[in-house]
C-alpha cells in the first residue's frame, strides 16, 4: 500500500484513528492528518522526536510497549500484533490508543515492512476502567454482605440458649424459689429486649438498602425535633443521673424526614448514657454548618473508643458490640443505621474519641430555609406583596410563581413555611390548589393563607372544610397581612 492509497483510505476516518507507514533503514514516515487533531502535534513535530511517535507514549507504559514491541519482532512466525497503550498529548492529557500492526517479514523473517493502524479508544477504556471500579465496588460489597449475614446470623441464634434455657428451668422446677425466678425472668426479659431492638434496626436498615422506607422530608423545628426524639430517654439517663442538656437555637429549622432523623438522634443519645458513668452529662447542640447545611453534634464523656475499634464503626461487615458502663446490651448496628439515614438525607457523618475522656458525634441534614410562596398572576400585587414582608421580615427568602401548577411543581423541592395565594388564579382556584396541595400528607402542616375580592358564604365554607382560617379580603392593609403572617409563623 502506498502513501496516496494510505492517505485517501484514512482521510475518510480522519477524526477516528491516524495511520503510519514506514520501512526500516528509511526516514520516509508517513501519518495521515489525524495525528494533530489527536495528539496536538503535527507531523512534522512527531518526526522530529527521538522515537517518531513512540516517544509520546505514557511513562508508565513505555518499557511495557517496548518489550511486548521486541517480543513480536523477534517472533519470525508473527506478522501482525495489537498493542494497547497510553500517550501525552501536547496539551497533556492522558489518551489511550490501540495500534494494529502489521509486517512483511524477508526468508530469513526479518521486517522490512510495517504499516500500523492507530485508534483512539480514550472513551472506551474510560468505560472499560469505570466498569472494572463498579464490579470490583460490587464484589467488596457481596463480600461485605455475606460477612454481615454470617454475625448476624450468630447474633439471631445466640440469644435462644438463655431464653430456651431459663424458660425450661422455671417451667420444669415447679418449687424454684421466688427470687431466682424473678431473676431468670430478668435474664429472659433483657435478652428478649436486646433481640427485638437488634431485628427492629434489621429491618430497618433493610428497607432503607431497599428503597422500601420513602425518606419525606418536612420543616422541622431542630431544637424541638431533638427534644422530642430523646425523651422516652429520660428514664435512662436519670436512673444513671447522667444530664442532657440541650443547647439549640429555638431559630434552627432543618429539612428531614421526622421519624428517621428522630431515630438518628435516639441513636447517637442512647449511646452516650450507655457508655457514661454515673453523674456525668451528655450535650446535644446544633447550629448552621455550611450553605445549606445544619450540624448536629452528640458529646459525651464516657469511656471512649479506642482507635482500633474506631475504624470498625459504620461498617456492616464488622462486628463491634461494647457493653454499657451498667452492663447495658446493644445490636451493634445503631450506628450502622444512623449513618444510613444520615446518608439518605444527603448528609454526611463523623466523630471524634478518645479512651477514657469521651466522644463527639457529628452528622450534617439540609437546613430548611425561612421561604415564603407567593402565589399570584398580577406582577405589581406582587411586589407590592414583597415590600410588605421584606420590610418586616428581613431574613425570609420570597418565592413567586404565577399559578398553582407552578407551585405545586417547585413544592418538590422546597418546603415553605408559608403560602399566601390568591383565590381567583388561573388554571386553577385556591380551593383546588389546597386540594392538591394537602394529598401529600407533609404538606398538610404548611399554613396557608388566602386572599380574595370575593368570599362568600360557600367560598368561606369551603375552606373551613379544608381546615384553612386565614382569609384575608381586598384591597389588601399592610399591617393586616403582616399580623397574620406573625400569627402563623
Amino acid at each position: 500500500m502506498d502513501k496516496e492509497t494510505l492517505s485517501y483510505f484514512a482521510n475518510g476516518f480522519k477524526d477516528i484513528f491516524f495511520a503510519i507507514l514506514y520501512k526500516d533503514n528509511s526516514k520516509d514516515n508517513y501519518f495521515t492528518e489525524s495525528i494533530i487533531n489527536i495528539t496536538g502535534y503535527s507531523i512534522e513535530e512527531v518526526n522530529a522526536l527521538p522515537e517518531n511517535f513512540h516517544s509520546l507514549v505514557y511513562d508508565e507504559d513505555s518499557n511495557r510497549l517496548k518489550k511486548e514491541l521486541l517480543e513480536f519482532e523477534s517472533n519470525s512466525s508473527k506478522n501482525s500484533s495489537e498493542f494497547v497503550y497510553r500517550i501525552t498529548s501536547k496539551d497533556n492529557n492522558i489518551i489511550w490508543f490501540k495500534e494494529i500492526l502489521n509486517t512483511m517479514r524477508d526468508s530469513e523473517g526479518e521486517i522490512y515492512e510495517r504499516y500500523c493502524t492507530v485508534f483512539d479508544i480514550t472513551s472506551n477504556k474510560e468505560q472499560e476502567i469505570e466498569l472494572n471500579k463498579t464490579c470490583q465496588k460490587l464484589k467488596e460489597l457481596n463480600a461485605s454482605k455475606d460477612k454481615f449475614i454470617s454475625i448476624v446470623s450468630h447474633d439471631l441464634r445466640a440469644p435462644f440458649t438463655t431464653l430456651l434455657g431459663f424458660s425450661e428451668i422455671i417451667l420444669n422446677e415447679k418449687d424454684l424459689p421466688e427470687e431466682e425466678k424473678e431473676e431468670y425472668l430478668q435474664y429472659i426479659f433483657e435478652s428478649s429486649k436486646t433481640q427485638l431492638n437488634l431485628i427492629n434496626c434489621l429491618l430497618d436498615w433493610s428497607r432503607l438498602q431497599t428503597g422500601r422506607v420513602k425518606v419525606e422530608p418536612m420543616r422541622l423545628n431542630v431544637r424541638q425535633t431533638v427534644a422530642n426524639a430523646i425523651l422516652p430517654l429520660t428514664g435512662d439517663s436519670v436512673r444513671k443521673s447522667i444530664d442532657i442538656r440541650i443547647d439549640i437555637p429555638s431559630d434552627l429549622f432543618m429539612n428531614a424526614d421526622e421519624r428517621l432523623i428522630s431515630q438518628a438522634v435516639v441513636s447517637l443519645v442512647n449511646n452516650a448514657i450507655k457508655f457514661s458513668n454515673p453523674r456525668k452529662q451528655v450535650h446535644v447542640t446544633a447550629q448552621k454548618f455550611k450553605l445549606g447545611m445544619i450540624e448536629v453534634i452528640v458529646k459525651d464523656e464516657g469511656i471512649g473508643i479506642s482507635e482500633e475499634n474506631q475504624n470498625k464503626l459504620f461498617k456492616i461487615d464488622q462486628k463491634f458490640v461494647l457493653a454499657g458502663t451498667d452492663g447495658e446490651k446493644g445490636s451493634g448496628l445503631g450506628l450502622t443505621l444512623m449513618k444510613e439515614i444520615v446518608d439518605k438525607h444527603n448528609g454526611q457523618v463523623w466523630f471524634y474519641s478518645k479512651v477514657d475522656e469521651g466522644s463527639e458525634f457529628h452528622f450534617t441534614v439540609p437546613e430548611a430555609k425561612n421561604t415564603i410562596l407567593i402565589i399570584e398572576d398580577d406582577n405589581s400585587i406582587c411586589a407590592y406583596y414583597k415590600k410588605i414582608i421584606e420590610k418586616e421580615f428581613s431574613n425570609f427568602d420570597i418565592r413567586i410563581v404565577a399559578n398553582g401548577y407552578e407551585a405545586i411543581s417547585i413544592l418538590k423541592d422546597i418546603i415553605p413555611i408559608i403560602i399566601i395565594t390568591d383565590h381567583d388564579m388561573p388554571l386553577m382556584n385556591g380551593i383546588q390548589f389546597i386540594e392538591a396541595l394537602y394529598k401529600k400528607e407533609v404538606s398538610r402542616s404548611i399554613p396557608v393563607i388566602v386572599i380574595s375580592g370575593k368570599f362568600d358564604d360557600d367560598i368561606k365554607n369551603a375552606y373551613t372544610h379544608l381546615g384553612i382560617d386565614n382569609l384575608i379580603p381586598k384591597p389588601i392593609n399592610a399591617e393586616h397581612l403582616t399580623e397574620v403572617v406573625r400569627k402563623v409563623l
